[in-house]
């Protein structure tokens, strides 16, 4: 036994794991990974380590949780392939401990082909490489984590978990855009993402409380990436999120719904290029780009600018917008889950998501949803017709259940 294996095996003491499982998620700014643990009957246990490199670029730093520690390092300069590295040297007395069983990758898209977790061999990265251009600010990046994996681990399985998988069993009318029919059969759909995270939102949900998750239930996904997704009975059948993940809500950098009427308009006047207009609509655009600020969240909200007050006010206003469209999809609504970073953490965007909406039921109960903690919980009024749920999201656990399974 190596001298890492041994110190791995000596913190994992008498209940040291048969196997390992480790995840990656990759995204245009930071990855994320976790390390986690497979009992003799190849049940998954808990995490061991979750960590994240951030920012991606000349200042990267490793933050590492790790049986209630936590640490912060610099790592330098970093793309994803040596995120991956820097992650594999810090987990080193982990991942020696136990056999690899299986690395699971977070994949952005999935196409209209895969629709349940994938190994990873040459011809499914071959497929996936064709959809980058459907998601070039994730797709690159997550394609990328998975051959630093594979480098590093020939021996273990490669199991792609898909962000639009969720979606597609989507009705046609929820499915297509009203182009030329050649187009939606060339793949021209709406795909919808965050899928991972409306699937552990929905199961966390029906564990809960049975009976709303068989009625009918939005999920707000709210983060530096925002979309909601109507489900009923356990099922997506609608999402703000469409052929790219630009659609729907305003995000931080993301543009959410747009007239391609303003775009042709902004493309001839300015004489942009597609690398240009791409650049804008995903990078400079969303909160960022409405403010002039940030396009995080809670730097607007510190701020006293009326920009970055406009910029919330219609973050907010497309949310609402979109509660009421799911809710008529869905004929009705039982329910309104809020995940992800600002839909778990932010009091004040959940109160005026909900304020004056007793049409719809909703009503906050206010020391309900101010109380901190991020345990699952509801924060509706008493009396309220709709539950109001914070439900804490967990991408990693559904990758690595997947790559258990799979």
């Amino acid at each position: 036994m190596s001298a890492a294996a041994a110190t791995g095996a000596a913190k994992m003491g008498s209940a040291a794991p048969a196997g390992l499982i480790l995840t990656l998620n990759a995204g245009s700014s930071s990855l994320k990974a976790s390390i986690w643990a497979l009992d003799r009957s190849s049940v998954l246990g808990a995490a061991l380590a979750v960590c994240q490199v951030e920012p991606l670029g000349e200042a990267a730093r490793l933050i590492w949780r790790e049986g209630g520690a936590r640490s912060e390092s610099a790592i330098g300069a970093a793309d994803h392939s040596r995120a991956v590295a820097a992650i594999l040297r810090r987990g080193e007395a982990l991942l020696e401990a136990a056999p690899l069983r299986a690395v699971g990758h977070r994949i952005a898209h999935g196409g209209a082909e895969f629709a349940e977790p994938r190994e990873l061999d040459a011809a499914a990265m071959a497929a996936l490489v064709e959809l980058a251009p459907f998601a070039p600010l994730h797709q690159p990046h997550n394609l990328a984590a998975a051959r630093a994996a594979m480098e590093a681990f020939p021996a273990a399985r490669q199991i792609g978990c898909f962000d639009t998988a969720f979606h597609r069993g989507h009705p046609f009318v929820n499915d297509v855009f009203a182009l030329p029919r050649r187009y939606y059969e060339a793949g021209v759909r709406r795909y919808g993402f965050h899928g991972l995270s409306y699937q552990y939102v929905t199961r966390a949900l029906a564990e809960r409380a049975p009976s709303l998750a068989a009625g009918r239930v939005i999920v707000a996904h709210l983060g530096a990436g925002a979309s909601m997704c109507a489900v009923k009975a356990g099922r997506s059948i609608a999402s703000t999120m469409g052929f790219s993940a630009l659609d729907g809500l305003p995000m931080a950098t993301r543009c959410g719904q747009l007239d391609p009427g303003a775009l042709l308009y902004v493309m001839e006047r300015d004489g942009l290029s597609p690398a240009q207009i791409s650049a804008m609509l995903y990078k400079e655009s969303g909160l960022k780009g409405l403010s002039g600020i940030s396009g995080d969240l809670r730097v607007l909200e510190a701020s006293s600018a009326p920009e970055a007050a406009q910029a919330i006010d219609y973050y907010i206003f497309r949310i609402r917008r979109e509660i009421g469209a799911m809710a008529a999809t869905l004929g009705g609504l039982d329910a309104l889950v809020f995940c992800g970073g600002v839909g778990e953490n932010s009091a004040r965007i959940r109160a005026a998501v909900c304020a004056d909406m007793d049409w719809l039921g909703l009503s906050l109960d206010p020391e309900r949803n101010a109380a901190p903690g991020d345990a699952p919980r509801d924060i509706a009024a008493d009396g309220a017709a709709t539950s109001v749920q914070i439900i804490p999201t967990d991408e990693e656990r559904v990758i690595a259940e997947a790559a258990a399974t799979a």
